[in-house]
């Protein structure tokens, strides 16, 4: 999975459940800050990056470091290297 669908389908979320715009959604945004999500809101994110992508994040320690969405994305990126049917979940 290349690093634009990773963008892409993040971003999707972020715009779906949070009702930002894209234009807002550029890798250095912190996601509590910038983006002003609450605690609540990091739950809902990391529902619907699970739903999204087809794979469990609790048990993941690196989705407690996640800060911006560039962390995200990086997340997401080596977690695609790590599990290649990821892009076949993506819906």
């Amino acid at each position: 999975m290349d690093h634009e669908t990773i963008v892409k389908t993040v971003n999707s979320i972020f715009i779906e459940r949070f009702e930002l715009d894209e234009s807002e959604l550029t890798p250095e945004k912190t996601i509590m800050g910038d983006l002003q999500l609450d605690s609540l809101d990091l739950v809902d994110m990391i529902v619907g990056l699970q739903q999204k992508f087809g794979i469990m994040l609790r048990d993941n320690p690196e989705v407690r470091s996640v800060r911006t969405l560039g962390d995200v994305y990086a997340l997401f990126e080596k977690l695609a290297k790590e599990h290649p049917e990821i892009e076949a979940n993506i819906r």
